[in-house]
């Protein structure tokens, strides 16, 4: 009968400072039954679903818990990222390793708070929303590919039929990374936003390594909160509008200011403590070191250590997800167009590796360079900006041929119609 208590308990290293208690408590209910030896089980260990270690290297994959008790301190975890599916592809592997369930921004600004100790964020993206109040402790920050980014973060909007309000997306929920849009609901929308969301990129990795340090994501500089929290507001303001020189002043000195969330929301502040690559956590050369980043950044943690499964599982876990795709759909199992099928322009592409170069001489200076999760992004970005000046190259040289239909920046375009030379 023991054996039914200690099932319910959530790590092996948490047996040990129990197991008297149980004994008497297996002893008690000896005179009982089964049903009040379960009961006893449940009053002192929450039900779990924690993915089983089976030993030897070897575990069986289980969907976590949603209904996370309300009487357990978790150190809680932000998962930032610019949207790109990418969260979803970080928090899964959290859940499988603890058990637990993440939730995702806009269910805690809509739906109320809960203890679910892994939090999905946008912010300060203006698709995410700072809707957990100051309930994170940490921050990991997830980074993809720049290019791989605009494509999903489309596909995602599409996925939800361009939701406008929190009911609308969460009707349609179902849909998320089942196929892929028509190509030329692709274009639509990357004509209107791709340009401008580039800069978002790299300023979203700029807000999160500076530990929410405002700032202008079109220049660079260092701007004040009024300016900048009418940035974030890119469907209220245009971008004539909320021009710098405009509201802040071409000349003007600008004393550093900080989000207040970052200041006194977050307990370790919103530096990450690690930086998770979505594209080498789903190879299988790169993906289980990049996995055991992600639980060791949970080891140890309060509430969470006694729910961590334990080492020898961990890249089980990770084949369980990435190879067996067990869980939740991500950006993986999308069917239809691969991500090479959509085409950019030179200008397009140009602007990209201008922004990611402008990130690896940020990141790799001395202010930066003694920091491993700096090191790490540096590196990553380097890894990006390879493959977007093959790419770039092949634009130029015409090996990689442009269509009337395909993904234009207006200069390509005016220069396209001007000499046609439509393929």
């Amino acid at each position: 009968m023991i054996e039914k208590i200690i099932r319910f308990i959530p790590s092996s290293r948490a047996k040990n400072g129990v197991f008297l208690i149980l004994s008497i408590t297996a002893v008690i209910c000896m005179l009982a039954n089964d049903h009040a030896f379960n009961q006893v089980a449940r009053d002192f260990f929450p039900p779990r679903a924690l993915s089983l270690n089976l030993g030897g290297g070897n575990c069986r994959w289980q969907p976590p818990i949603y209904d996370v008790p309300e009487n357990i301190t978790f150190t809680k975890t932000l998962i930032a990222g610019f949207p790109s599916g990418d969260k979803r592809m970080t928090f899964i592997q959290m859940e499988a390793l603890t058990g637990l369930s993440a939730r995702d921004e806009w269910d805690f600004a809509f739906l109320g708070p809960t203890n679910q100790p892994f939090i999905k964020a946008n912010y300060p993206h203006h698709e995410g929303i700072w809707g957990w109040g100051d309930r994170a402790d940490q921050v990991i920050m997830v980074v993809r590919n720049i290019r791989r980014s605009m494509v999903e973060y489309h596909d995602i909007l599409w996925d939800i039929g361009y939701a406008k309000t929190f009911s609308e997306a969460t009707e349609r929920l179902d849909n998320l990374y089942a196929e892929r849009p028509p190509i030329e609901d692709f274009y639509a929308w990357r004509d209107l936003r791709v340009l401008d969301e580039i800069h978002w990129y790299g300023w979203f990795i700029d807000y999160y390594m500076e530990g929410g340090l405002m700032r202008d994501m079109f220049n660079h500089k260092i701007t004040t909160p009024d300016h900048w929290f009418m940035l974030m507001q890119p469907t209220r303001y245009t971008k004539e509008e909320m021009a710098y020189d405009l509201i802040v002043g071409p000349d003007t000195f600008v004393s550093p200011s900080y989000d207040q969330h970052c200041l006194n929301d977050v307990t370790t502040g919103c530096e990450p403590i690690e930086i998770i690559s979505a594209e080498r956590l789903v190879e299988a050369d790169t993906g289980p070191a990049e996995g055991r980043k992600i639980a060791n950044a949970l080891v140890n943690r309060t509430g969470i250590k006694d729910y961590l499964i334990e080492e020898e599982a961990w890249e089980c876990v990770w084949t369980e997800l990435i190879i067996n795709k067990k869980g939740l759909k991500t950006f993986i199992d999308r069917e239809g167009a691969g991500e090479r099928d959509y085409n950019f322009s030179e200008e397009m592409l140009n602007e990209m590796i201008k922004e990611l170069n402008r990130l690896i001489v940020k990141y790799s200076g001395p202010s930066w360079n003694t920091k491993p999760t700096a090191n790490y992004l540096e590196d990553l970005l380097n890894e990006h900006l390879d493959l977007l000046q093959v790419e770039y190259a092949e634009v130029v040289a015409g090996t990689r041929m442009l269509t009337a239909n395909d993904f234009l920046g207006p200069e390509t375009r005016r220069n396209m119609i001007g000499s046609n030379t439509f393929s």
